[in-house]
């Protein structure tokens, strides 16, 4: 039962579609259709990312992409495909990051930065977040609004929000969106026959073209990337109707403590390590350990 098109938010499948010099026409193409109204990417390069990370594993999924506008603006664009505990404070701090690093030493540098964007998937919906499908984050002036300066911006797109089908997608930011959410269960892409784009995506993403070894690459991401995610989303709704059900007999603030306790329990139970019931739950890595303290007691 193995599907024609490999999963896009695995590491293997992600670098496929959007890392490599060989899928620049679908980056460019996805990325202009996600700025569509605003600005238009001429041209774009991968920066090599020789500065030393912080967290291994958490470079390991970010692609710094160098872009040109057509009006010659410079923008950093940084592709993330990450589902991570505190990712609103990772999300700011690799922002930062990027537009610190450009940084020069001595006197005669005049801090001419270019814009740094972060385009960033998250394949659930993290508590932290309103429920819209796009979140775009600008520097803004409180009062009014009004954008104060474009050198940071950050856009996330919460996949679960999502919902529309191939026929309701109304332009190719959607359309996109549809393919990369649905390309693990379509036998063939809408839009590929009229679409020179989609017709690459649909070469670069079939499983078939893959060698022995990638494809041995691609099962071990695909496994890791579904246990991550499954964590996630059965947990939660679990969690929620436990929650529920004694909230109900134990009025408020009890009920929310011991449906977060059932969570957990179950979290543990299935092997999950402390930072992977963070992200499950949107809590703090030091309340996790707290409540595990308290169930401990508890039995």
């Amino acid at each position: 039962d193995m599907a024609k098109y490999i999963n896009p938010f695995t590491d293997v499948g992600f670098k496929r579609i959007f890392g490599q010099e060989l899928s620049k026409p679908l980056l460019l193409d996805f990325l202009n259709s996600l700025f569509e109204g605003e600005k238009h990417i001429a041209n774009l390069t991968f920066l090599d990312k020789e500065q030393p990370a912080l967290f291994e594993e958490d470079r390991s999924l970010i692609y710094d992409i160098y872009c040109e506008t057509d009006d010659g603006e410079k923008i950093i664009v940084e592709m993330q495909n990450k589902s991570q505990p505190f990712f609103k404070n990772r999300s700011i701090y690799y922002v930062s990051e990027s537009i610190a690093r450009q940084g020069e030493r001595g006197s005669a540098w005049n801090y001419a930065i270019d814009s740094v964007y972060l385009v960033a998937f998250l394949n659930f919906s993290p508590i932290d977040f309103k429920k819209q499908f796009r979140t775009d984050v600008v520097l803004a002036e409180k009062g009014t609004t009004e954008q104060f300066s474009d050198k940071l911006r950050m856009i996330f797109l919460q996949l679960p929000l999502f919902t529309k089908e191939a026929d309701e997608c109304e332009n190719q930011v959607e359309r996109w969106i549809y393919l990369l959410k649905n390309m693990e269960t379509l036998n063939r892409l809408p839009w590929a026959a009229q679409s020179a784009v989609f017709q690459k995506l649909e070469s670069i993403a079939d499983v078939g073209g893959m060698t022995r070894a990638e494809r041995l690459q691609y099962d071990e991401a695909l496994k890791k990337y579904r246990d991550t995610i499954s964590v996630f989303e059965g947990v939660r709704m679990e969690g929620r109707m436990e929650g529920r059900r004694e909230g109900r007999m134990e009025g408020n603030a009890e009920g929310r403590e011991n449906e977060k306790k059932a969570t957990i329990r179950r979290l543990l139970a299935s092997g999950a390590s402390v930072d992977i019931i963070a992200i499950a739950t949107g809590m703090s890595e030091a309340d996790v350990r707290h409540l595990i303290d308290e169930i401990t007691k508890d039995s």
